[in-house]
């Protein structure tokens, strides 16, 4: 099976406050992860995580002192 090329990426919002949710949009790269399945990142390349086919996600820090929050969902995009 074939990787999506493109993942909307869903944080939750600021805990203990009202705010929405934030969504990025990750695009595959020629990078693997740890796990061996393909990175994704956005355009700024400071979100970056692995996605399994099973759409397991594994944040991956861009820089030092980094703690990435885990998404919420995961969705394939066209």
């Amino acid at each position: 099976m074939n990787s999506p090329t493109r993942y909307a990426l869903t944080f939750p919002g600021t805990p203990g406050t009202q705010a929405p949710q934030d969504v990025v949009v990750v695009a595959r790269t020629s990078a693997t992860g740890p796990g061996g399945h393909p990175v994704y990142e956005d355009a700024s390349g400071i979100v970056r995580a692995e996605i399994s086919d099973a759409g397991e996600v594994r944040m991956l820090a861009s820089g030092g002192h980094q703690t990435p929050h885990l998404p919420v969902h995961a969705q394939p995009l066209p």
